[in-house]
């Protein structure tokens, strides 16, 4: 440039200065350029995956459709057998084939896979009832599914698709037992083909859509060990229930909801002889004795013509035909009260049965109410008399504040007072609450002092079994 102007002007150059290279900042649209090529990719990406999600859900539907003929007389819900889920995978993989889909292999597989488990078991909750530390598994909506671990209730990250997939979820439980769900029969007990119970409401009744309750039933059968284990009773306290059983007292299990009364009934009768006959009667069918022999009856509701219900009360009656040396009512909650009362005072000692109640003498209450639903219309002393003439043990079981379940007490029904027209109870067995520590309530189960009547002591003796040895002054846990 210099030489340049030294031709134009005539003059001389100037010494030359040194130049700086400068950087020059690349121009603000090729950064610009590439913030949309990104965007431009994430959106390609979005709309791949809704075409991909549409077409698995489009083929979800063909294979419903196409393995409900195959499928027609074959009972899957709950079959754990090798040959029939390899069968089922296969049908599942020709049918994804046929259809011609682009999807890539590992999301077949995974198609194959969630089918596999919707057909055959609970779908998005197995893994939550596989867990071990779940007790209980509550669908409350489609985006908010619970568990109970350690008698404490979680929040899962579960979600359903919508509501068709949590209602699909339902009618499959309960067809599994023969029942149906349906606007005119939004209300129903089942249960799970590893004996878990379940409890189903649906829309309009269930405001925020299909509800589901599930109380786990553990497939390893418990014992009165597990009990002292868990800390729910004493030693002592253990062996006094065996002996009850063993002496034919008739025993109620009394407690709240999921305080454990099932397990509990389930545990003590195990203790029954195994020469004896048992009938068992209850709605949705959960007790798992391990004696030789066993009936099972399990109430129906009626269809949808409103005909063929079979309840409680009719399977009492019927089961005194059928020669039992004792009858177990699962659950006592209507007027069938009245009819294992019955059942108990007409040489069927050693029966039992649950009822829902926080003490032993709302539990004496309430199964006064229960026979007034019988519809017979009997005097309040008929009725309280009839009671305490029944019943000899009631056992009540109850869920703390800390989540553990505690036998909390073991009382005597001693009679009925004329006088004050009320049934008398006297607590042999009380848990006793001293201290809480890292948030456990700590306590013991001790022996109250108090002696048994006559005629109750008259059974244990009948069945060889000291009653003053049992309680005795060795150390409660």
């Amino acid at each position: 440039m210099a030489n340049f102007f030294d031709e134009v002007s005539g003059n001389k150059s100037l010494p030359s200065k040194e130049v700086k290279e400068v950087s020059v900042p690349k121009p603000f649209s090729s950064g610009s350029s590439e913030f949309f090529d990104a965007g431009a990719i994430k959106k390609e990406e979005e709309a791949l995956n809704k075409q991909r999600n549409a077409e698995k859900e489009e083929l979800r539907g063909t294979i419903s459709t196409q393995l409900a003929v195959k499928t027609k007389d074959m009972n899957l819900f709950g079959n754990n057998n090798p040959k029939a889920i390899q069968t089922l995978r296969k049908w599942i993989s020709d049918i994804i084939n046929a259809s011609g889909t682009n999807l890539p292999n590992y999301e077949k597989q995974e198609l194959i896979d969630d089918m596999v488990l919707e057909i055959t078991s609970l779908g998005k909750i197995h893994h939550l009832m596989d867990d071990p530390s779940v007790s209980e598994v509550m669908i409350n909506a489609i985006d908010e599914v619970w568990v109970e671990k350690s008698g404490k209730l979680q929040l899962t990250d579960v979600k359903f698709r919508d509501q068709e997939e949590a209602m699909s979820l339902a009618r499959k439980i309960v067809g599994n037992v023969g029942r149906r769900i349906d606007n005119s029969n939004p209300i129903v007990d089942a249960r799970l083909p590893d004996g878990s119970r379940v409890h189903i409401v649906i829309p309009p009744i269930a405001m925020k859509g299909v509800t589901i309750t599930i109380r786990k039933f553990f497939q390893e059968k418990l014992g009165i060990h597990n009990l002292i284990q868990f800390g729910t009773i004493s030693e002592k306290g253990a062996r006094f229930l065996e002996a009850a059983v063993k002496s034919r007292a008739n025993i109620i299990v009394s407690g709240g909801t999921g305080s454990g009364k099932t397990t509990t009934l389930n545990i003590m009768s195990n203790f029954v002889p195994n020469d004896e006959r048992i009938i068992t009667i209850e709605d949705s069918a959960e007790l798992q004795l391990l004696n030789d022999h066993v009936v099972q009856l399990e109430a129906r509701p009626a269809n949808a013509e409103g005909s063929g219900e079979v309840t409680i009360r009719d399977l009492i009656k019927a089961s005194l035909r059928m020669r039992p040396e004792r009858v177990i009512v699962g659950e006592v909650r209507d007027g069938s009260c009245f009819d294992l009362m019955q059942a108990c005072n007409t040489g069927h000692d050693g029966s039992m049965g649950t009822v829902h109640s926080n003490n032993p003498e709302a539990c004496i209450a309430r199964m006064d109410n229960l026979i007034l639903q019988a519809g017979l219309d009997l005097p309040a002393k008929f009725i309280r008399q009839l009671i305490a003439d029944a019943v000899d043990i009631i056992v009540q079981i109850s869920r703390l504040k800390d989540g553990s379940r505690k036998i909390t007490h073991i009382t005597e029904v001693v009679g009925y007072d004329p006088t004050t027209e009320t049934v008398i109870t006297k607590n042999i067995f009380e848990w006793k609450m001293v201290g809480i520590k890292d948030k456990k309530l700590l306590g013991d189960f001790v022996y109250t002092g108090h002696v048994i009547d006559d005629m109750l002591m008259e059974k244990f003796e009948k069945h060889s079994q000291d009653y003053f040895k049992l309680v005795g002054d060795d150390d409660d846990v």
